[in-house]
């Protein structure tokens, strides 16, 4: 070994290079991974977001012709009460306040639930660092 050589016949440079360029594909193949579930994930947003808009619009015109409705179908039950349709539109926002409180509850959960990380490149980036683990015990 007085020629520089290892066992194998490579040089102490020759395997830091290469020990190098694995590391360089090793990141290369991550980040392509990680773009390309980014990108997935962009494309259904895109896809998604003209349709969410146009129904968020008709679903908010939806719900004050209801809730005028339903102000005026209240106060016209109550007639001839001074404050008729002071509390129906309370009575309204108590219903409206108890739904969306629930709504924005399940919301949470869900997204909770599901997220938007990138889960399948965590798992492969865990799958790999438990492998490198194991192959630096196996080299010690």
């Amino acid at each position: 070994m007085a020629d520089g050589l290892g066992q194998n016949g490579r040089t102490v440079a020759e395997v830091l290079n290469s020990c190098k360029e694995d590391l360089k594909d090793f990141v290369a193949t991550r980040v392509q991974m990680l773009r390309g579930e980014m990108k997935d994930k962009l494309t259904g947003l895109k896809l998604a977001l003209p349709a969410l808009v146009v129904g968020a619009i008709l679903l908010l015109v939806a719900f004050f012709l209801f809730t005028w409705g339903l102000v005026s179908l209240i106060a016209m039950a109550m007639i001839g009460q001074p404050y008729a349709y002071t509390v129906a539109f309370f009575a309204v926002f108590a219903l409206y306040a108890l739904a969306g409180g629930a709504s924005a509850a399940y919301g949470l959960r869900t997204l909770s639930a599901h997220g938007l990380t990138p889960e399948r490149t965590l798992r492969v980036l865990k799958d790999d660092q438990i492998w490198l683990h194991s192959e630096a015990r196996t080299q010690l």
